[in-house]
Protein backbone atom coordinates (compact mmCIF):
# COMPACT_ATOMS: atom_id res chain seq x y z
CA UNK A 1 0.00 0.00 0.00
CA UNK A 2 1.14 3.76 -0.63
CA UNK A 3 -0.01 6.33 1.82
CA UNK A 4 -0.10 9.05 -0.02
CA UNK A 5 -1.36 12.85 0.88
CA UNK A 6 -4.09 14.62 -0.80
CA UNK A 7 -4.34 18.38 -0.60
CA UNK A 8 -6.90 20.82 -2.63
CA UNK A 9 -5.98 24.33 -3.30
CA UNK A 10 -9.55 26.15 -3.38
CA UNK A 11 -8.24 29.69 -5.27
CA UNK A 12 -11.84 31.23 -6.19
CA UNK A 13 -15.13 32.05 -5.38
CA UNK A 14 -16.41 29.34 -8.55
CA UNK A 15 -14.10 26.42 -7.04
CA UNK A 16 -15.61 27.02 -3.29
CA UNK A 17 -19.05 27.35 -4.58
CA UNK A 18 -19.36 24.41 -7.02
CA UNK A 19 -16.14 22.54 -6.79
CA UNK A 20 -15.67 21.93 -3.36
CA UNK A 21 -19.42 20.47 -2.40
CA UNK A 22 -18.33 18.07 -5.51
CA UNK A 23 -14.91 16.93 -4.26
CA UNK A 24 -16.37 16.27 -0.76
CA UNK A 25 -19.30 13.91 -2.37
CA UNK A 26 -16.73 12.02 -4.59
CA UNK A 27 -13.88 11.68 -1.99
CA UNK A 28 -16.97 10.51 0.38
CA UNK A 29 -17.99 7.92 -1.88
CA UNK A 30 -14.67 6.23 -2.05
CA UNK A 31 -13.99 6.95 1.65
CA UNK A 32 -11.30 9.50 0.98
CA UNK A 33 -10.09 12.21 3.40
CA UNK A 34 -8.48 15.33 2.51
CA UNK A 35 -6.76 18.25 3.46
CA UNK A 36 -8.68 21.53 1.96
CA UNK A 37 -6.45 24.91 1.78
CA UNK A 38 -9.37 27.60 1.26
CA UNK A 39 -8.62 31.41 -0.30
CA UNK A 40 -10.87 33.35 2.18
CA UNK A 41 -10.12 37.08 0.98
CA UNK A 42 -11.66 38.53 -2.46
CA UNK A 43 -11.30 36.73 -5.58
CA UNK A 44 -9.87 39.12 -7.95
CA UNK A 45 -7.83 35.99 -10.22
CA UNK A 46 -9.29 37.99 -13.02
CA UNK A 47 -6.44 40.22 -12.82
CA UNK A 48 -4.09 37.65 -13.83
CA UNK A 49 -4.61 38.08 -17.37
CA UNK A 50 -2.05 40.77 -17.80
CA UNK A 51 0.31 37.99 -17.57
CA UNK A 52 -0.92 37.01 -21.20
CA UNK A 53 1.89 38.92 -22.18
CA UNK A 54 4.49 36.01 -20.95
CA UNK A 55 5.08 33.82 -23.53
CA UNK A 56 4.78 30.84 -21.06
CA UNK A 57 1.66 31.99 -19.37
CA UNK A 58 0.15 32.36 -22.62
CA UNK A 59 1.30 28.72 -23.69
CA UNK A 60 0.00 26.74 -20.60
CA UNK A 61 -3.76 28.87 -20.80
CA UNK A 62 -3.85 27.26 -24.22
CA UNK A 63 -2.43 24.26 -23.56
CA UNK A 64 -4.74 23.84 -20.48
CA UNK A 65 -7.91 25.25 -22.43
CA UNK A 66 -7.96 27.39 -19.64
CA UNK A 67 -11.10 28.98 -20.70
CA UNK A 68 -13.36 26.03 -20.93
CA UNK A 69 -11.51 24.44 -17.67
CA UNK A 70 -12.24 27.49 -15.40
CA UNK A 71 -15.00 29.45 -16.71
CA UNK A 72 -15.99 33.23 -18.01
CA UNK A 73 -16.30 34.10 -14.35
CA UNK A 74 -13.12 33.10 -12.73
CA UNK A 75 -10.88 34.47 -15.96
CA UNK A 76 -12.61 38.10 -15.29
CA UNK A 77 -13.27 37.89 -11.64
CA UNK A 78 -11.96 40.83 -10.07
CA UNK A 79 -11.07 42.59 -12.93
CA UNK A 80 -14.43 44.98 -13.57
CA UNK A 81 -15.85 44.75 -10.34
CA UNK A 82 -14.56 44.33 -6.90
CA UNK A 83 -13.72 40.73 -5.78
CA UNK A 84 -16.32 39.14 -3.66
CA UNK A 85 -15.20 37.73 -0.03
CA UNK A 86 -15.03 34.10 -0.84
CA UNK A 87 -14.97 33.23 2.82
CA UNK A 88 -18.22 35.57 3.67
CA UNK A 89 -19.92 34.18 1.35
CA UNK A 90 -19.06 30.78 1.27
CA UNK A 91 -19.15 30.32 5.43
CA UNK A 92 -21.49 27.23 5.16
CA UNK A 93 -19.37 25.60 2.32
CA UNK A 94 -16.08 25.81 4.23
CA UNK A 95 -17.90 25.05 7.87
CA UNK A 96 -19.67 21.68 6.06
CA UNK A 97 -16.47 20.57 4.58
CA UNK A 98 -14.73 20.21 8.18
CA UNK A 99 -18.08 19.21 9.34
CA UNK A 100 -17.42 16.00 6.88
CA UNK A 101 -13.96 15.03 8.92
CA UNK A 102 -11.57 16.93 6.58
CA UNK A 103 -8.72 18.96 7.46
CA UNK A 104 -9.11 23.04 6.52
CA UNK A 105 -6.17 25.14 6.48
CA UNK A 106 -5.37 28.84 4.89
CA UNK A 107 -4.57 28.71 1.93
CA UNK A 108 -4.00 32.11 1.24
CA UNK A 109 -6.38 35.73 1.93
CA UNK A 110 -5.93 36.89 -1.78
CA UNK A 111 -4.87 34.79 -4.21
CA UNK A 112 -3.98 37.08 -6.87
CA UNK A 113 -1.93 39.39 -4.76
CA UNK A 114 0.26 36.77 -3.11
CA UNK A 115 0.85 35.44 -6.59
CA UNK A 116 1.86 38.67 -8.20
CA UNK A 117 3.48 40.85 -5.56
CA UNK A 118 5.12 38.33 -2.90
CA UNK A 119 8.28 39.26 -4.91
CA UNK A 120 8.16 42.73 -3.85
CA UNK A 121 6.12 42.75 -0.26
CA UNK A 122 7.87 42.68 3.15
CA UNK A 123 7.38 41.63 6.76
CA UNK A 124 4.65 43.99 7.40
CA UNK A 125 2.51 42.95 4.56
CA UNK A 126 3.34 39.26 4.74
CA UNK A 127 2.04 39.12 8.51
CA UNK A 128 -1.00 41.09 7.43
CA UNK A 129 -2.07 38.97 4.84
CA UNK A 130 -1.64 35.44 6.98
CA UNK A 131 -3.51 37.67 10.00
CA UNK A 132 -6.33 38.70 7.74
CA UNK A 133 -6.55 34.84 6.39
CA UNK A 134 -6.25 32.91 9.87
CA UNK A 135 -9.11 35.57 11.80
CA UNK A 136 -11.13 34.84 8.87
CA UNK A 137 -11.02 31.60 8.58
CA UNK A 138 -11.23 31.32 12.53
CA UNK A 139 -14.43 33.07 12.50
CA UNK A 140 -15.72 30.55 10.05
CA UNK A 141 -14.84 27.24 11.84
CA UNK A 142 -14.75 28.58 15.36
CA UNK A 143 -11.16 27.66 15.79
CA UNK A 144 -8.11 28.24 14.31
CA UNK A 145 -6.20 26.53 11.10
CA UNK A 146 -3.43 24.47 12.08
CA UNK A 147 -2.26 24.40 8.63
CA UNK A 148 -1.56 26.54 5.46
CA UNK A 149 -0.03 26.30 2.04
CA UNK A 150 0.67 29.73 0.09
CA UNK A 151 -0.67 30.00 -3.43
CA UNK A 152 1.51 28.93 -6.58
CA UNK A 153 4.03 27.53 -4.41
CA UNK A 154 5.82 31.49 -4.11
CA UNK A 155 7.59 31.45 -0.60
CA UNK A 156 10.31 32.70 0.44
CA UNK A 157 12.67 32.84 3.83
CA UNK A 158 10.53 35.92 5.00
CA UNK A 159 7.19 34.26 4.76
CA UNK A 160 8.71 30.97 6.58
CA UNK A 161 9.44 33.71 9.70
CA UNK A 162 6.27 34.93 9.61
CA UNK A 163 4.51 31.98 9.45
CA UNK A 164 6.23 31.10 13.24
CA UNK A 165 4.01 33.10 14.76
CA UNK A 166 0.82 31.36 14.14
CA UNK A 167 0.05 27.89 15.41
CA UNK A 168 0.50 25.76 12.44
CA UNK A 169 1.15 22.56 12.97
CA UNK A 170 2.64 21.86 9.14
CA UNK A 171 2.81 24.20 6.31
CA UNK A 172 2.92 22.97 2.67
CA UNK A 173 4.62 25.89 0.71
CA UNK A 174 7.17 24.36 -1.92
CA UNK A 175 7.96 21.66 -3.98
CA UNK A 176 10.45 18.48 -3.31
CA UNK A 177 10.51 14.78 -2.08
CA UNK A 178 10.86 14.92 1.78
CA UNK A 179 9.50 16.26 4.78
CA UNK A 180 11.98 18.90 6.39
CA UNK A 181 12.27 21.81 9.32
CA UNK A 182 13.45 24.82 6.90
CA UNK A 183 16.71 26.72 7.61
CA UNK A 184 16.52 29.89 7.64
CA UNK A 185 19.32 32.36 8.39
CA UNK A 186 20.96 29.34 10.00
CA UNK A 187 18.28 29.30 12.52
CA UNK A 188 16.06 25.13 12.43
CA UNK A 189 12.24 26.81 12.09
CA UNK A 190 9.78 25.57 14.74
CA UNK A 191 7.20 24.33 11.82
CA UNK A 192 7.90 21.23 9.35
CA UNK A 193 7.06 21.65 5.65
CA UNK A 194 5.24 18.76 3.55
CA UNK A 195 6.10 19.45 0.19
CA UNK A 196 4.11 18.56 -2.98
CA UNK A 197 6.08 15.72 -4.76
CA UNK A 198 3.87 15.56 -7.66
CA UNK A 199 2.96 17.65 -10.64
CA UNK A 200 -0.56 19.14 -11.08
CA UNK A 201 -3.04 18.91 -13.46
CA UNK A 202 -2.20 21.94 -15.67
CA UNK A 203 1.84 21.14 -15.69
CA UNK A 204 1.17 17.95 -17.24
CA UNK A 205 -1.94 18.55 -19.49
CA UNK A 206 -0.73 19.07 -23.59
CA UNK A 207 2.88 18.06 -22.09
CA UNK A 208 4.98 15.33 -23.74
CA UNK A 209 1.68 13.47 -25.22
CA UNK A 210 -0.94 13.80 -22.31
CA UNK A 211 -4.05 13.93 -22.91
CA UNK A 212 -7.44 13.87 -20.68
CA UNK A 213 -7.72 10.35 -21.89
CA UNK A 214 -4.50 8.80 -20.41
CA UNK A 215 -3.58 11.62 -17.62
CA UNK A 216 -4.99 9.40 -15.05
CA UNK A 217 -2.53 6.24 -16.39
CA UNK A 218 0.48 8.38 -16.51
CA UNK A 219 -0.27 10.35 -13.16
CA UNK A 220 -0.77 6.92 -11.29
CA UNK A 221 2.90 5.85 -12.89
CA UNK A 222 4.71 8.58 -10.85
CA UNK A 223 3.96 7.70 -7.27
CA UNK A 224 6.14 5.59 -5.70
CA UNK A 225 6.16 3.60 -2.32
CA UNK A 226 9.51 4.11 -1.52
CA UNK A 227 9.23 8.12 -1.62
CA UNK A 228 7.46 10.86 -0.05
CA UNK A 229 3.97 11.10 -1.88
CA UNK A 230 1.69 14.11 -2.00
CA UNK A 231 -0.42 15.18 -4.81
CA UNK A 232 -2.10 18.63 -5.31
CA UNK A 233 -5.73 18.86 -7.14
CA UNK A 234 -7.71 22.35 -7.15
CA UNK A 235 -11.53 22.73 -6.57
CA UNK A 236 -11.48 24.34 -9.91
CA UNK A 237 -10.63 21.73 -12.74
CA UNK A 238 -11.00 17.85 -10.48
CA UNK A 239 -13.98 19.49 -9.02
CA UNK A 240 -15.61 21.09 -12.19
CA UNK A 241 -14.28 20.24 -15.47
CA UNK A 242 -12.27 16.86 -14.70
CA UNK A 243 -14.67 15.64 -11.54
CA UNK A 244 -15.62 12.82 -13.68
CA UNK A 245 -12.08 11.94 -14.79
CA UNK A 246 -11.06 12.29 -10.61
CA UNK A 247 -14.01 10.00 -9.33
CA UNK A 248 -11.87 7.62 -12.22
CA UNK A 249 -8.54 8.29 -10.60
CA UNK A 250 -9.50 7.15 -7.10
CA UNK A 251 -10.76 4.58 -8.20
CA UNK A 252 -8.23 3.21 -10.06
CA UNK A 253 -5.42 4.74 -7.37
CA UNK A 254 -7.58 2.38 -4.94
CA UNK A 255 -8.02 -1.03 -6.70
CA UNK A 256 -5.13 -1.08 -9.07
CA UNK A 257 -2.44 0.78 -7.80
CA UNK A 258 -3.05 0.07 -4.34
CA UNK A 259 -2.96 4.27 -3.02
CA UNK A 260 -4.40 5.41 0.08
CA UNK A 261 -5.31 8.71 0.28
CA UNK A 262 -4.96 10.52 3.57
CA UNK A 263 -5.01 14.16 4.68
CA UNK A 264 -1.33 15.98 5.16
CA UNK A 265 -1.16 15.79 8.88
CA UNK A 266 -0.97 12.03 8.79
CA UNK A 267 1.90 11.83 7.06
CA UNK A 268 3.63 13.05 9.91
CA UNK A 269 3.62 10.56 11.75
CA UNK A 270 6.21 7.99 12.86
CA UNK A 271 8.91 9.46 10.84
CA UNK A 272 11.91 11.24 11.23
CA UNK A 273 12.37 14.88 10.20
CA UNK A 274 15.47 16.25 8.93
CA UNK A 275 16.27 19.73 7.97
CA UNK A 276 17.16 21.86 4.56
CA UNK A 277 16.59 25.14 3.09
CA UNK A 278 13.99 26.29 0.03
CA UNK A 279 14.96 27.88 -2.93
CA UNK A 280 13.93 29.42 -5.93
CA UNK A 281 13.55 26.79 -9.12
CA UNK A 282 11.63 26.46 -12.54
CA UNK A 283 9.75 23.30 -13.11
CA UNK A 284 8.61 21.72 -16.21
CA UNK A 285 4.85 23.29 -17.26
CA UNK A 286 4.94 25.73 -14.65
CA UNK A 287 5.15 29.63 -15.50
CA UNK A 288 7.82 31.49 -13.12
CA UNK A 289 9.54 29.92 -10.16
CA UNK A 290 8.35 27.77 -6.93
CA UNK A 291 9.89 27.42 -3.59
CA UNK A 292 11.57 24.14 -3.55
CA UNK A 293 13.93 21.77 -1.47
CA UNK A 294 17.37 23.31 -1.54
CA UNK A 295 18.71 19.74 -2.44
CA UNK A 296 16.38 18.48 -5.07
CA UNK A 297 15.41 16.12 -2.81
Amino acid sequence: MIKAGLRIDVDTLRGTQIGVPNLCRTLASHGVKASFFFSVGPDNMGRHLWRLLKPTFLWKMMRTRAVSLYGWDIIFRGTFWPGTLIGERCADIIKATAAAGHECGLHTWDHHEWQAYIEDIGPFEIQESLSKGVEALTKILGTAPTCSAVPGWKCNDTVLLEKEEFSFRYNSDCRGGKIFYPVVEGRTLSVPQIPVSLPTYDELLGRDGITNENYNDRLLAMFDPKKLNVLTIHAEAEGNACSEMFDKFLLDAREKEGIKFVPLCELLTGIEIGTDLIERREIPGREGWVSCVAKGA
